[in-house]
């Protein structure tokens, strides 16, 4: 696409930027962040380990959980170099194939998460709805087929969005307000129209966080409708507490991802803060809590977490 004014030079790089106005304070900042980083991967890593190891936890709900970790894991190795080498190193310059490799593999990733977490929600779904059939309805095969499914699906409408943005120049500012690199930011940065990956951009956050997000809620109307029909209260608040991992989990993904958004295609705020400090969180916040919400919730994980680090 031509770019404005036919100029003729984009830049070979873009500069990325910690917290503005800190970077005095940079290398304390890091502190907590290597601190985030090595609680995110240790605990991602022993749940995997622990449902590997563990032939009782082979069942539908632990295996979702386990793809959850290694998105969550892979999550951690794409964005933690640039990362922590702003803030360890004040290594700011990416070259662009770079940015925009990191770039694919976040929104690659998190578009594999929300599809990681509606399976679960329909794991749940059928656990409460029908338990006479679930080891039938979800067998082995049948959920690698899933997580082959969500995998096809992130590159399907991923991959034509990296090549859109790739084919602009980039000759405008080339200052990235975050640590890393994410599509609405870098497009804007583009010396070009940029209508076709903005409509493209809405229409797969729309059909992916937006249609997992609605089916989510809908499995839980039908959760909700059917453990009200329970007679016994026992019976009621077991259904309700094994879904409460779950929903903690989505509520964690989905709220920084909505706002960010949000934020980025119709806020307009003075201060880059309020973007820096979500762009964290929404990239940090999930795949740190998820391992505790379901080391807390799930009493069977719990026991077998305790029992390994009491060894």
């Amino acid at each position: 696409m031509a770019a404005v004014n036919d100029t003729t030079f984009t830049h070979a790089m873009f500069l990325l930027t910690g917290i503005p106005g800190q970077e005095d304070v940079y290398l304390w900042i890091a502190v907590p962040f290597c601190a985030l980083y090595v609680i995110l991967i240790v605990g991602n890593s022993v749940i995997l380990l622990i449902i590997k190891t563990n032939s009782v936890l082979h069942e539908p709900m632990y295996i979702f959980l386990s793809m959850l970790a290694v998105t969550d894991l892979a999550l951690s190795i794409v964005t933690g170099p640039t990362i922590l080498g702003v803030f360890l190193f004040n290594s700011r310059e990416i070259s662009l194939h770079a940015c925009f490799a990191q770039l694919f593999f976040i929104h690659f990733l998190q578009c594999i998460e929300s599809s990681v977490l509606l399976l679960m929600a329909f794991d749940r779904f059928v656990a409460i709805s029908n338990p006479l059939r679930y080891a039938s309805i979800l067998t082995l095969p049948r959920i690698a087929n899933m997580g082959l499914v969500c995998v096809l699906r992130g590159l399907a409408v991923i991959l034509p969005l990296t090549l859109l943005v790739q084919r602009y120049r980039y000759c405008r500012a080339n200052v990235l307000s975050h640590s890393y690199c994410l599509h609405m930011e870098v497009m804007n940065m583009a010396c070009a129209d940029i209508t076709v990956n903005n409509i493209y951009g809405l229409v797969i956050t729309v059909l992916t966080v937006g249609l997992d997000s609605l089916l989510i809620f809908i499995s839980y109307l039908l959760i909700l409708k059917t453990v009200l029909s329970i007679a016994s209260r026992a019976e009621f608040l077991v259904a309700l507490n094994t879904c409460a991992s779950h929903l903690c989990a989505v509520l964690l993904f989905y709220t920084p991802e909505f706002s960010l958004t949000l934020m980025h295609r119709f806020a307009k705020s003075s201060s880059p803060l309020p973007h820096v400090v979500l762009g964290y969180i929404y990239l940090l916040v999930p795949p740190l809590m998820n391992p505790i919400v379901y080391s807390v919730k799930s009493k069977h994980l719990r026991a077998r977490i305790v029992r390994v680090f009491v060894k």
